[in-house]
């Protein structure tokens, strides 16, 4: 198994130090050169290698595992269901704060640009918007202590 964490991490370093020589080098040249499309076809079938080999010892090992079967079959529908719905105000919370936090950042910059002492309220207004994603945060950390 660690021989094929070891082939994801070196492709993975692999694909990053020539997609970091790529944007350095791109200025200069239009197309890359040859072994640039070589290494990175090789570093990609590398890392795909390495995520088949995960993925079947992985299987392999969590099947052998009588303890893992054992643990699983006492979550019952119910109580996978309450998870569930203990998690879903955390997730909408954040999606509302992320609807909101967006014109209200690009709103806040442009007025930054333009009156720098009002950097204090522009802060406050993009507390209260992160303040919806906390408030979500808070009522799945109550309905989880109630399952």
């Amino acid at each position: 198994m660690y021989v094929w964490v070891g082939v994801l991490v070196l492709s993975v370093v692999g694909l990053v130090f020539t997609g970091v020589y790529w944007e350095l080098t791109r200025t200069r040249r239009r197309t890359p050169p040859s072994w640039v499309r070589v290494g990175l076809l090789a570093q990609v079938a590398l890392y795909a290698l390495g995520m088949l080999g995960i993925l079947y010892l992985g299987v392999d090992e969590a099947l052998a595992q009588e303890t893992m079967a054992g643990a699983a079959r006492e979550v019952s529908l119910g109580m996978g269901l309450a998870i569930i719905g203990a998690g879903l105000p955390t997730a909408v919370a954040a999606i509302g704060a992320a609807i909101a936090l967006g014109p209200i950042g690009s709103a806040a910059l442009a007025v930054l640009a333009e009156k720098p002492e009002m950097f204090g309220r522009m802060l406050i207004y993009l507390g209260l918007a992160e303040g919806i994603a906390i408030y979500g945060l808070v009522v799945s950390i109550l309905l989880l202590g109630k399952i």
